[in-house]
């Protein structure tokens, strides 16, 4: 059905066009526009996301090499990379990043019911942060030191599913604690966290708000035991206690009991201590949780591996910002399209497929599904020879 429509039309399909109008109507982003509308600019960044593309430029060149079908790609007319790189400058950020906040409210109810490999009933969350450099000279807002730039992405990844359900991107001297003051605790989630992020006074906010954290403890912590529970030393868990803070500031910012386990890694020997408010879980449980923390980690080396979030196509504050929120959009419609197809591919996969067959035009669950090329054990023995005499 459709056969007339190349990949990248029919994944564009996929997006809530509707609610793009009305953000994009809300923040007037098509106004006194004649050229490149908001909705371009989005296909146009998405083009260059989903097939690499290094520069402006570059997103030109190819986008004209296949002029006879850029309208049903949804182009009015060719691309042309001063009007793109204007439409960056320009443009008001925010619409692609509710946008994509639009698109992340989808993908998580979606993957609202993935497996966790832990059996809870709760969300759980791992926060972190990625820093990504620039050029001190071509980026002088994005204060980091004396000598060089960076932004910084902090990030709150859903661990059903591994979809971001908040980002926010500043300047790389924000420190990473700040981000808790820019969340909204959902009670009875659990927040996984490391070190660099505890603060007693905000960490007793997420307390009060009904949620859960667990973080890994400084080493200058100044608490005593209250109570010692049984522990098995075989898994790994040499102690699980209830204490309390006896700092002067710490004790009055987190004036009630903390669990504290301590864990040895019988992989690599190294001993690990570990804070949270959840006394219900077993130790094992809380161990088992900050590894998933992992996987925030691997979420960010993965956008910097397969997006375009390291080399920009802009150099002020809202070309950035933009060309973040549309490759985190991007990630998130490729979740979207791999669930309702029931894809059993990877999201590296499904991108390289898009990246090579983004102007073909084929319905995309035949382009997408995983077809392996057999041969036939007699394919070589039934070949002409080539010397018959």
């Amino acid at each position: 059905m459709n056969i007339g429509k190349t990949l990248f039309a029919q994944l564009m399909d996929f997006l809530p066009w509707s609610t793009f109008t009305r953000i994009v109507a809300r923040y007037g982003g098509d106004a006194r526009v004649r050229t490149l509308c908001c909705a371009e600019q989005y296909r146009a960044m998405a083009f260059a996301q989903l097939t690499y593309r290094e520069s402006l430029r570059d997103i030109e060149v190819c986008l004209s090499a296949q002029a006879s079908k850029l309208y049903h790609m949804g182009f009015r007319e060719p691309v042309r990379r001063s009007t793109l790189a204007d439409a960056n400058e320009t443009r008001d950020w925010r619409i692609y990043a509710e946008f994509a906040h639009r698109l992340i409210a989808q993908a998580r109810k979606l993957y609202a019911n993935e497996s966790l490999g832990l059996e809870l009933s709760n969300t759980v969350y791992a926060l972190d942060s990625t820093t990504i450099d620039l050029c001190l000279s071509l980026f002088p807002w994005a204060h980091f030191r004396s000598t060089k730039a960076a932004v910084k992405m902090h990030t709150l990844l859903d661990l059903r599913g591994n979809i971001p359900s908040f980002i926010h991107i500043s300047d790389g001297k924000l420190h990473d604690v700040h981000a808790l003051d820019l969340l909204l605790p959902e009670p009875g989630a659990i927040y996984v966290m490391d070190r660099g992020y505890v603060d007693f006074a905000r960490l007793y906010i997420l307390h009060q708000a009904g949620a859960f954290f667990v973080t890994r403890a400084k080493s200058n912590l100044d608490a005593h035991r209250v109570y010692s529970a049984p522990t098995d030393r075989e898994a790994g868990i040499i102690a699980d206690q209830t204490i309390v803070l006896d700092g002067y500031a710490t004790s009055k910012d987190y004036p009630v009991h903390l669990r504290r386990v301590r864990f040895k890694d019988p992989e690599s020997g190294k001993t690990l201590v570990f804070l949270s408010n959840q006394f219900a879980l077993p130790a094992a449980s809380i161990c088992a949780l900050y590894k998933c923390r992992w996987q925030v980690e691997l979420f960010f080396k993965w956008i910097k591996q397969h997006l375009r979030i390291k080399q920009f196509y802009g150099t002020s504050d809202n070309a950035v910002k933009t060309q973040i929120w549309i490759a985190v959009s991007v990630y998130v419609l490729i979740a979207i399209v791999k669930k309702r197809l029931a894809l059993e591919a990877s999201l590296y996969t499904l991108l390289q497929i898009f990246s090579v067959t983004i102007f073909e035009k084929m319905p995309m669950p035949q382009a997408l599904s995983e077809t392996r090329t057999t041969f036939k054990e007699n394919a070589i023995g039934s070949q002409l020879n080539l010397f018959s005499f």
